[in-house]
């Protein structure tokens, strides 16, 4: 993950056989962070931990309820609790053949679960499985747990239940979430092996991630800080909207009469604000920080550093300082895999606003909700293969190119998923082959 926090946390003290209680923050397991290198900073303990704040401004209501107390209010009825014997049947035991990725937190696998009252087809899934010796561990999951368990935005994932159970064999700690077919940002931005998202569904992702943040900072009742922002977060639906997903570094912000919350340095290098690396200081302009990163990779089709380069394109936001938005050799730094069918117009601006979001100093970045507004004004420009200019127009001009605009998204997205799936059936194919040379193995 190349996370900052790289830690490996084991409990103390084992509890009996057994399913696990309901996740609160009463019955959070006691740990001991310890340092996987040399440069790890021991872990805070996200949403069931007071925080230490200085300073005086705008944040959290200190009267509102916590994260934890929303949850035990109205999350923890919303969420299904499996037991073990269930995601078993639903991942096949976990077999190999149904994982379909890895990170930090473990192993994810596509399940199939059925209705809790089993009547009804059953609903394909996404399950994520804790790893005992992976970066992060029972707090992450049980902040997980809980940040989902009150978050209702159609542009973040949506989290169905969990499974938690402690044995003599070892303890269990699972997610099951919605599926998500065409995977992440990530993968459609920099593996080559996916094919390349249009410039109109570049901007439309990066509109709905802005307008998830947005949310968490902005129309909750207690602000919460993502801490997470990077593309490999942003999955993608069948229809490729956007939905943050992976909430367990996420913090609640600062309380009324504070400007920060001091905590642990975690997240992944390359999307880190400085000012929150070099003070430990968490706000949400470092999101905002963040998302200018994924701005640039939109554009450029670029990660936040790629060592493969020569040295002087490895970081992203180096290299991009050498064609600023408002210079003849701008379009230089646009995905070539665009094939030059973007708006350039649109471009600089989010060039522009990338760099805004990315100023040195906190409180000189955008909100999150500034960065939507800016967002929907650059989408405003129609694409003319990388040359564009403002225009003048009547309201029937206006109604015109706005269904011209929206015809060609709606292409867009129909060319998307038929390459998606072109992709599912050559995994089929795939996994046909493996189980045919797995059972001629056999005899």
């Amino acid at each position: 993950m190349g996370c900052f926090q790289c830690i490996r946390e084991r409990c103390k003290h084992r509890r009996g056989r057994g399913s696990a209680p309901m996740p609160s923050s009463s019955t959070t397991h006691l740990y001991s962070p310890t340092s996987k290198d040399g440069t790890s900073i021991s872990e805070d303990s996200a949403a069931v931990k007071p925080v230490t704040a200085t300073s005086k401004s705008s944040g959290s209501v200190s009267s509102q309820k916590s994260i934890p107390e929303l949850y035990e209010e109205r999350g923890a009825h919303n969420l299904r609790v499996f037991e073990l014997k269930e995601i078993r049947d639903a991942t096949n035991d976990f077999s190999r053949l149904l994982k379909i990725g890895e990170g930090g937190f473990g192993g994810v696998y596509k399940g199939s679960i059925k209705p809790p009252d089993g009547k009804g087809d059953n609903t394909i899934v996404a399950i994520k499985k804790l790893n005992p010796q992976g970066f992060q561990g029972h707090k992450q999951w049980l902040a997980e747990v809980q940040f989902l368990g009150v978050v209702e935005h159609p542009n973040l994932v949506k989290l169905i239940g969990y499974c938690a159970t402690d044995g003599e064999r070892g303890d269990h700690r699972m997610l099951v979430y919605e599926f998500m077919p065409n995977k992440s940002l990530d993968d459609h931005l920099f593996n080559r092996a996916y094919p390349s998202l249009p410039w109109n569904i570049r901007l439309q992702i990066a509109l709905g991630a802005a307008e998830g943040v947005t949310y968490l900072h902005e129309k909750m009742e207690v602000q919460i800080i993502y801490r997470d922002f990077k593309a490999s977060n942003i999955l993608l639906d069948e229809e490729f909207r956007p939905k943050l997903s992976d909430f367990g570094l996420a913090r609640e912000g600062p309380s009324e009469g504070h400007t920060h919350v001091t905590t642990a340095v975690m997240g992944t290098y390359g999307y880190a604000a400085p000012d929150y690396v070099e003070t430990g200081h968490l706000t949400a302009k470092s999101d905002v920080w963040s998302f200018g990163v994924v701005l640039y990779e939109i554009l450029t089709g670029r990660r936040s550093m790629e060592r493969n380069r020569p040295r002087n394109q490895q970081r992203l936001l180096d290299w991009v300082k050498q064609f600023p938005a408002d210079s003849e050799r701008f379009s230089m730094i646009m995905d070539p895999r665009l094939e030059n069918k973007y708006s350039l117009k649109a471009a600089r601006e989010i060039a522009v606003l990338a760099n805004t979001c990315l100023s040195k100093l906190a409180r000189e970045r955008p909100s999150m909700s500034e960065v939507v507004h800016s967002l929907k004004q650059a989408m405003q420009y129609e694409e003319l293969d990388g040359q564009v200019e403002p225009m003048e127009e009547t309201s029937a001009d206006h109604l015109e190119l706005d269904n011209k605009t929206e015809q060609e998204s709606a292409s867009a997205r129909r060319r998307m998923l038929h390459l998606a799936k072109l992709g599912e059936n050559a995994n089929v194919i795939a996994r046909r082959r493996f189980l045919l040379m797995k059972a001629a193995n056999q005899t």
